[in-house]
């Protein structure tokens, strides 16, 4: 009955996945702001040039210019779970960032709820897992929209910050090789991919490659990166989240490895918590001052 209901779901799934033909693509705001925290539908520029990624905004009173942070949303290989996805929003992450000056643009990457379109960011198989090219397309998305908000009037033109969440994170990574004046920042909360292979906790599809691919990533690494991992972390747990660091780390990269004591029932969910980002408060208030630099040391 499982394996009828998911053929069932096949033609929605493509319509849902699609992008569209003959409408017009336009970006910018979409709608009126609302509360809380001035909250916007905006579309911004995706990798695939037909489509317009839906985001949301959230900013401080007045008219700004204020500091940028993304947020970049966890992923997953099912294509029918991603299709499903709601608006990502992070609310108490975005509410902690708008309170300390931050406009904040949480996009929904292609091939996610709404915005649909082409899966870009496709790790490919378990075994045979490319986690470079995917943490690249998810970079290019997170580069696509903050390129955009950095031209509105509102926004400052330095020193942004990206936060990634899980294969958000890992993207964000990859990114840490763009110009330290234009991203001052990044901050990762369990980066990865290949996770929960199978649906098993601490399963993970070709570890060796992925930790292949943090070393690739910090040869050419030139923002620092704060990575936070929850002790409770069945996705990328504390030891392997240590070797993925580590990886990054001894290739070149700067980053400063934090774990938390246990958050909720996963700790690989704690940024979308109000509890969590309060466990996550020194570690955050530090990546969001880009004269304080992060040390490279192992905790």
């Amino acid at each position: 009955m499982r394996l009828l209901n998911t053929i069932a779901l096949l033609p929605l799934l493509a319509l849902l996945t699609a992008s569209p033909l003959c409408a017009e693509v336009t970006f910018g705001s979409s709608g009126g702001e609302s509360e809380p925290f001035r909250r916007q539908a905006w579309r911004v520029p995706a990798p695939d040039t037909d489509l317009a990624a839906h985001a949301l905004l959230f900013r401080p009173p007045g008219p700004g210019p204020f500091r940028l942070a993304v947020i970049a949303h966890a992923s997953t290989q099912s294509a029918l779970r991603r299709a499903q996805m709601p608006q990502p929003e992070y609310r108490p992450l975005a509410a902690y960032l708008v309170a300390r000056g931050f406009a904040v643009l949480v996009p929904e990457r292609p091939g996610h709820g709404a915005t649909g379109g082409r899966y870009v960011e496709d790790q490919g198989g378990c075994d045979e897992a490319d986690y470079v090219r995917s943490g690249r397309a998810t970079a290019d998305a997170i580069s696509l929209a903050l390129g955009f908000l950095r031209k509105q009037d509102f926004i400052r033109k330095d020193a942004a910050i990206v936060i990634g969440h899980s294969a958000g994170g890992w993207g964000a990574l990859a990114l840490a090789n763009a110009d330290p004046k234009a991203i001052s920042a990044i901050t990762v909360f369990a980066p990865g991919r290949g996770s929960h292979a199978n649906d098993e906790p601490n399963r993970i599809c070709a570890p060796h490659a992925l930790l292949a691919a943090a070393a690739e990533f910090g040869k050419a690494a030139r923002i620092p990166v704060t990575w936070i991992v929850a002790a409770n972390d069945s996705y990328f747990a504390p030891a392997f989240s240590q070797k993925l660091a580590d990886a990054f780390r001894g290739s070149g990269g700067n980053a400063d490895l934090r774990f938390l004591p246990a958050v909720g029932s996963e700790g690989h969910w704690m940024i979308e918590t109000e509890a969590g980002v309060k466990a996550a408060g020194s570690a955050l208030e530090r990546a969001l001052n880009p004269a304080k630099p992060v040390a490279t040391k192992k905790p």
